[in-house]
């Protein structure tokens, strides 16, 4: 049988004192380490705070009676307001850190999506490669929002993203669009084909997509530096003529449907390599859902909780969960990383 023993608080009594020497001087002991009011919180409760707000997603009220219940420790809201402020305030440098990082690296993900704050839509930003996460929030998507995150403008690698328009406005940066968001719209045109219709453009470009991937993943799997080259031929022939075919199928763009669907065949050219940039370089995914996975925590976060009060709010947010992302993904559990930031020396990974 595993069982915890009953936990209480244990309450640290640091008396500082103060003398005078006979010279006049006055002299005074130096409190501990981290001790910096005459009544707080240690490092531990502090992180359990954390833990229970930002890492699990409980709100303030349900957070503070938590502690109540658990460790016989009554805590306000107020509190855990104040706990997550000082807590994001210890993370610029830790956020400049890993906005350098992922700047410097060679293929980075990048994704965006609605955030509720104060009543209105703003933004969740995310960039993010295998071992650096950074999150941020705006009032806009596009451009604005994204130079406020810092890394796409300094970032001269392969971003990898869905076909947003601003992306492109970065004209130094190597582009990847994702194939997972490209098979959903060309399901959305097959499913309004009509019935009976024994062939439809999308679903040959979708077949063709679906078996470069393929090749591509047997590839990597067998050690190969490269696909078969007449295997690699034959699709592509099959994804382009499809594409050509939807095209010229909707030229009229005599409807709203229609319009839709010949922009997409219109983009699918106009992006050909940018699509197939997976096939060439195997550092290169064929989807973006490693930054839709970066995502998903603000979207439960919302869905649990409602939307942020205020931007500052969710700014703090954005900033921890940055930090907890980053930790995790170099093998360091939240509660460890949120002890550390606790005791006033945020966890950073090693130098490169």
């Amino acid at each position: 049988m595993f069982d915890l023993p009953p936990i209480s608080v244990r309450v640290t009594e640091h008396q500082v004192v103060t003398r005078r020497c006979r010279c006049g001087q006055v002299s005074c002991g130096a409190a501990p380490d981290g001790v910096i009011a005459p009544v707080q919180y240690g490092s531990q409760i502090t992180a359990i705070i954390l833990y229970l707000y930002m890492g699990q997603f409980l709100s303030k009220k349900r957070t503070a009676q938590a502690l109540a219940e658990l460790f016989g420790t009554p805590v306000s809201e107020g509190t855990v307001a104040a706990v997550t402020r000082r807590a994001s305030g210890g993370l610029t440098g830790f956020l400049e850190l890993v906005r350098g990082r992922i700047a410097e690296a060679p293929v980075a993900h990048f994704d965006e999506t609605g955030f509720r704050v104060a009543g209105k839509l703003h933004w969740v930003h995310s960039a993010s490669t295998g071992k650096y996460s950074l999150i941020t929030v705006h009032r806009r998507r596009g451009v604005k929002g994204m130079d406020h995150a810092g890394v796409l403008s300094g970032f001269a690698g392969v971003a990898v993203h869905d076909a947003w328009a601003p992306y492109d406005t970065y004209t130094q940066v190597t582009h990847a669009l994702c194939n997972s968001h490209l098979l959903r719209e060309l399901q959305a045109v097959a499913d309004l084909a009509p019935t009976g219709q024994p062939w439809c453009w999308a679903t040959q470009a979708a077949d063709a997509l679906l078996e470069l991937k393929e090749l591509v993943e047997a590839a990597i799997q067998a050690g190969r530096p490269a696909i078969d080259a007449a295997l690699a031929a034959e699709q592509t022939q099959l994804l382009r003529s499809a594409v050509r075919l939807g095209v010229r199928q909707n030229q009229a763009r005599s409807s709203k449907t229609m319009a839709r669907h010949h922009a997409l065949a219109r983009r699918i050219l106009d992006r050909y390599d940018d699509y197939l940039r997976f096939t060439t370089d195997f550092r290169i995914p064929f989807d973006n859902n490693a930054a839709e996975r970066e995502i998903r925590m603000v979207k439960l976060r919302q869905k649990v909780s409602g939307c942020a009060r205020t931007l500052t709010g969710a700014r703090q947010f954005t900033a921890i969960r940055s930090y907890l992302a980053t930790a995790a993904k170099h093998g360091t559990t939240f509660f460890h990383a949120l002890v550390q930031l606790a005791e006033g020396r945020p966890w950073l990974p090693a130098t490169q």
